[in-house]
């Protein structure tokens, strides 16, 4: 017997991402980066953090270490003073001196475009990489966070019980034309509409779409 992966049936999964399609019109990630390297470190940073919180500190930490030579060279202590208001800033810039260093040594200073390539990185889970993958590369696909775990959870799209769950499940259950930005859509809408205390229900555009499971 097929599992069922989402309690929405197909008419329903694509009427909301063409909706949120609508409602997000070319979606951008809110971490500020001009390159892979300095998405790949911010999305770092931004584990258990807020990204205004890392906005605030990677100005001057990459004018610091634009490049995993001159961050790796910078050092952990020395990325901690820069980093330290943001949160797990300790386990952060060891990371940050760790990733530089694999990156120069055996990628050229190039961040990788692959999955598997990435996740061998100290500090970079499935989340991370798959951050990068899509913003950086454009690779259509999605990181679950926990703005889009709620999203998933609560209207119906992807029920998993848990973040791998969803993440292992959700990418079929989503029409090829929205899934490249399917990521922000959800992530935005988490973050701005679908909140988790209390949800904008009223102002939400896919209100009639959303099985308000309970989480």
């Amino acid at each position: 017997m097929t599992k069922t992966l989402s309690n929405l049936d197909n008419n329903s999964r694509n009427e909301m991402f063409r909706r949120l399609s609508c409602q997000y019109i070319n979606p951008e990630s809110e971490l500020d980066f001009k390159n892979p390297f300095e998405l790949l470190c911010a999305v770092v940073l931004s584990a258990q953090a807020t990204d205004a919180s890392v906005n605030l500190v990677t100005p001057y930490l990459f004018e610091k270490a634009p490049d995993p030579e001159k961050m790796a060279a910078l050092g952990a202590d020395e990325i901690g003073k820069i980093i330290k208001s943001v949160g797990l800033w300790k386990n952060k810039s060891q990371n940050l001196v760790k990733l530089s260093l694999m990156l120069t040594e055996k990628y050229g200073g190039n961040v990788p475009q692959s999955y598997e390539e990435l996740i061998k990185l100290p500090g970079v889970g499935s989340k991370t990489a798959k951050v990068v993958l899509n913003v950086a590369f454009h690779v259509p696909t999605v990181a679950v966070d926990t703005h889009i775990f709620r999203v998933s959870r609560r209207t119906g799209l992807c029920p998993g019980k848990t973040v791998k769950e969803v993440e292992e499940n959700i990418v079929p259950l989503i029409d090829e034309q929205y899934l490249l930005n399917a990521h922000h859509y959800l992530l935005l809408h988490g973050r701005y509409v679908c909140t988790a205390r209390k949800p904008d229900c009223e102002n939400c555009c896919i209100k009639d779409l959303c099985l308000k499971l309970t989480l």
